[in-house]
């Protein structure tokens, strides 16, 4: 009788923490819906938000034209990149910034891949078999995560609008997640 009373109490908390995932951030939607595009300003840049709440808040989600991005504060620094992990569509969003060589890096909370927010790189710790007594380093598997031009302008942060002339390891669940499929953020 106990053991079914600890089962109950177990599948009972999974449920609460399910019920706290699914109700979990909210993005912001930068859709108008007159012409289906976020906000642009003259020069063609996107506007995300106030530099202040960004700080503030260390990052924020979007939408641009459907593709969900997040916006990094980190080391004074503003970052954008594809929302979902190249590796199998974690929440960024979510991950912790890790400092790895140097680097600052986004960990992706489901599988703790690590993106470097600067350059979009993926990384693994490996070792080279040939050494005497290999030792791990970090390595690079090229640029993986799509990311996004910042600019500040007036205390405003706008992103540049995509370049889809080359192609990310991030894309397919950049498309996989967009207009609210029944994948996406916080859903």
């Amino acid at each position: 009788m106990l053991d079914l009373i600890i089962l109950g109490l177990h599948f009972f908390f999974c449920f609460l923490i399910s019920i706290a995932i699914w109700c979990g951030p909210k993005d912001v939607d930068l859709h108008s819906s007159s012409t289906g595009g976020a906000e642009i300003e003259t020069d063609g840049l996107i506007f995300i938000g106030k530099e202040e709440d960004i700080k503030k808040s260390q990052r924020i989600t979007a939408k641009i034209n459907g593709r969900e991005i997040v916006v990094f504060y980190h080391d004074g620094k503003f970052h954008a990149l594809d929302s979902r992990c190249y590796h199998e569509g974690g929440p960024l969003w979510r991950g912790e910034i890790e400092d790895i060589d140097g680097r600052a890096c986004i960990v992706c909370p489901w599988h703790k891949f690590k993106i470097v927010l600067e350059t979009g790189e993926g990384l693994y710790e490996g070792i080279n078999p040939l050494e005497p007594s290999p030792t791990p380093k970090w390595q690079s598997k090229g640029v993986k995560q799509r990311i996004h031009k910042v600019t500040i302008d007036n205390r405003n942060i706008y992103v540049s609008p995509l370049d889809l002339s080359l192609s990310f390891d991030s894309d397919y669940f950049a498309d996989k997640y967009k207009n609210g499929g029944e994948l996406a953020m916080g859903k």
